[in-house]
């Protein structure tokens, strides 16, 4: 159990990472061109706008899931660290399980019935459909489920799955 795991878990982050750095590569590109051609060319390019904004829709999503997976999403700790061993498993095993509940109910279902709901709406300057756009947060939302399923596993049995692998 704690092998398959451990893949799923360095198989997604190794992929999160990745999808984040794209994208984030690709938004400095896109400001830096639109820079360019507003301050160099007197003539902006109205387009990279609209790229930016739905790319750092997305950023925020596969952040968030990468976060998740990697327990580095910020948390007030103040009442958890002054728990005892078993009081602390068992709060953080109630947060990892509302976390789930929240990113089956809301990301994915929520988010899927809203990029249904927006195929048909295309963007003014791209014409691409904005349920593409908001399609990342059903996404993101699969990946958060698994990073929360990892995680009540490693607060249940005090296993923590790491990344480099089961030796």
């Amino acid at each position: 159990m704690q092998a398959t795991l451990t893949k799923i878990k360095k198989g997604m982050n190794f992929l999160l990472s990745r999808i984040a750095a794209v994208l984030l590569s690709t938004m400095t590109l896109l400001v830096l061109y639109q820079v360019f051609t507003r301050y160099v060319l007197n003539s902006p390019a109205a387009f990279t706008e609209e790229i930016v904004r739905y790319l750092l829709i997305w950023t925020g999503f596969i952040g968030a899931a990468y976060a998740f997976s990697t327990r580095q999403h910020m948390a007030l700790v103040l009442v958890r660290d002054r728990l005892s061993p078993n009081r602390k498993k068992v709060l953080m095993t109630a947060i990892d399980v509302l976390i789930l509940v929240f990113a089956l109910f809301v990301i994915i279902i929520g988010g899927t019935k809203l990029a249904l709901s927006a195929v048909k709406e295309y963007s003014a300057l791209l014409g691409i459909s904005r349920g593409l756009v908001y399609s990342m947060a059903p996404i993101s939302g699969v990946f958060i489920i698994l990073a929360q399923i990892i995680n009540i596993y490693e607060d249940v049995t005090g296993n923590v799955i790491e990344e480099g692998g089961v030796e």
